[in-house]
């Protein structure tokens, strides 16, 4: 009995050893959206991105647009071009998380181009549809970025902006996102920054990713002088 509880244990901490070495690998081998730094309130990151182009739709669901901007980049586009990528995934305030299976790894079938993350998504608070936006890599513009050849897609440019950002790990289910973002603002509140638009969240792991080792964040733009 003693034995078989020691295989069990020593299987799990193998299970476990190799789920934290597969997200290592993962977050070296995945290129985010950069940033900089500009300044921490307590245990918020103010954080300036550059400029950027996105691929967006609108969909009644979160899994509707995720799929037509995965069709996208996998080669619903002029130039037929693929990409590898795994993607994290930012929300609006209605919380539902959407994760891609696991770093997906197209045949080539033309000119790859590859994506960054986040994968930014926002609910329209008038209407029941989601707003999803897949970022494309910094070298891309309006000009270079493969056409897309769905007319529910467009391509749309995002201006340099402030996020006030805040890191949390364990699974993001609705209630610790939404307590997550109520401290967010609480800082920012107190710090007197002002926001703008509405906070959501991001995520930058894969679902089998362990709970601990997950990175979550919550985040909200500020105006450009709070940072």
């Amino acid at each position: 009995m003693v034995r078989t509880a020691a295989v069990a244990l020593g299987v799990a901490g193998g299970v476990v050893a190799a789920a934290a070495t597969w997200t290592l690998y993962q977050r070296f081998t995945t290129e985010t959206v950069p940033y900089t730094v500009v300044g921490r309130v307590d245990d918020v990151e103010l954080r300036r991105y550059p400029p950027a182009v996105v691929a967006e739709t609108v969909a009644d669901t979160r899994n509707d647009a995720f799929r037509r901007l995965f069709r996208y980049i996998t080669g619903a586009n002029e130039g037929s071009s693929t990409v590898a990528m795994t993607a994290p995934v930012a929300v609006s305030d209605r919380g539902t998380q959407v994760e891609m299976t696991s770093p997906v790894q197209v045949a080539e079938r033309g000119r790859e181009v590859p994506t960054t993350t986040p994968v930014e998504t926002d609910a329209n608070r008038d209407r029941d549809e989601v707003r999803m936006a897949f970022y494309l890599p910094p070298e891309y513009d309006l000009d270079t970025a493969p056409r897309p050849t769905d007319d529910d897609v467009d391509l749309r440019p995002v201006p340099e902006r402030t996020l006030a950002v805040r890191r949390f790990s364990w699974r993001p289910t609705d209630r610790r996102v939404a307590a997550q973002r109520r401290r967010l603002l609480e800082t920012l509140d107190h710090a007197r920054i002002p926001t703008t638009g509405d906070p959501f969240s991001m995520g930058y792991d894969a679902p089998w990713t362990l709970p601990f080792l997950r990175r979550n964040e919550v985040a909200v733009a500020i105006e450009a002088n709070g940072g």
